[in-house]
């Protein structure tokens, strides 16, 4: 299991076409309607607001729950169609809850033992070790769940889903229940899978950083219904400002894709090298020359006419105007950027519009405040 290594799943991808209604539901009630083509490598995140489907499709996929009309194909292997239905002990998949679900009586190293004996190829010795080292796991082994903080008992249940040796990885949002210092503690490790499995990991969340930093590919769920799908930088950046779509509060958030290219040991900070411009960013540790994701609030972008010397704000970037769109609170205004011909988003105050005589074509400067980047 090394970085980048070749896939017999490569090029391929996952079908998955659900029609269903949870049980208990009455026709006027919530329905699944999706037909989705995703890569079969990579992390895709199926994201979307509380009850858009996220967690149904997840378990559609793993046939904890039969979708009336299904189909469904792992890169050629098919699990689901109109005549066959792959039981869930059967499916070769790793499942990653809310919560770790570890088994209290049991020591961590005990925990995976049970995975192993689950699998249904035997991991080898090596593996087992990969495992172990990719999510930091060695210093815990002899602990039992109670001994271990959230993040760290998360981490041995990922390492147990591996270990189980699966054609696909599903997460339901694995940090839901963890604090902001947990959080940060578990997602250098998240992102250590991205880059050394070869198998696809699906990833339900409804957090729009948690996106920026994994996903290779997004799906967006509202009522039950795929609204859009595509690479982090295409959903989040062709935004249609005047939606009264119930998704409109992520709308207004964009997210570049860049390179770490500088790190600040003494101001704790890293210099990421996005296509629209250079930007200084926490230092989360990240290694130079990696690739990170960078989501941006428009709440957290401000404009002026010039450039500003004497602020607090490191990032200044030179930005066009595209376009004014009313807020749904008459107080603001939307502005659509370009930053060297990538789509950045402000939101400003009537009044500060009017100050500033924003038009379309303006050439301005767009003032985004480190703190306010989710890396």
């Amino acid at each position: 299991m090394t970085p980048n290594s070749p896939s017999p799943q490569q090029n391929a991808t996952i079908e998955a076409h659900f029609q269903h209604r949870p049980k208990g539901q009455t026709q006027r009630d919530f329905t699944l309607s999706v037909e989705a083509s995703l890569p079969a490598q990579g992390v895709t995140a199926i994201f979307g607001p509380s009850g858009s489907g996220k967690t149904t499709f997840l378990r559609c996929m793993a046939g904890l729950e039969k979708a009336e009309h299904g189909v469904l194909s792992i890169a050629g292997q098919v699990w689901q169609n109109e005549g066959f239905f792959l039981p869930t002990h059967k499916r070769p998949l790793g499942y990653v809850f809310q919560e770790a679900s570890l088994f209290p009586h049991l020591t961590a190293q005990k925990n995976l033992n049970y995975a192993i004996k689950r699998a249904h190829t035997a991991p080898s010795q090596e593996r087992i070790n990969e495992v172990i080292d990719i999510m930091g796991i060695a210093p815990l082994l002899k602990q039992f769940p109670n001994q271990l903080s959230g993040g760290e008992r998360q981490r041995v249940a990922i390492a147990r889903a591996l270990l189980i040796q699966p054609d696909i990885l599903l997460m339901d949002e694995p940090l839901a229940s963890l604090d902001t210092a947990r959080k940060r503690e578990i997602m250098p490790y998240l992102q250590r899978l991205r880059t050394y499995l070869n198998i696809p990991i699906l990833y339900v969340s409804h957090s729009i950083e948690e996106v920026a930093q994994l996903a290779s590919h997004v799906l967006v769920l509202d009522n039950g219904r795929l609204m859009e799908s595509g690479t982090p930088e295409q959903v989040f950046g062709q935004h249609d400002l005047g939606s009264t779509s119930p998704l409109h509060n992520i709308e207004s958030t964009v997210i570049w894709q860049g390179q770490v290219v500088e790190r600040d040991a003494q101001w704790h900070l890293a210099k990421v090298a996005c296509a629209g411009g250079e930007l200084w960013l926490r230092d989360t540790g990240t290694a130079l020359n990696s690739s990170v994701g960078v989501a941006i609030e428009a709440n957290q972008v401000s404009l002026t006419r010039h450039a500003h010397t004497e602020s607090s704000v490191l990032n200044q970037l030179p930005v066009t105007v595209l376009e004014l769109v009313p807020d749904s609170d008459p107080a603001f205004v939307l502005v659509r950027l370009h930053a060297q011909h990538v789509p950045l988003i402000a939101r400003i105050t009537q009044r500060s519009a009017a100050h500033l005589k924003l038009a379309v074509g303006g050439a301005f400067w767009a003032h985004i405040k480190s703190a306010a980047i989710t890396q």
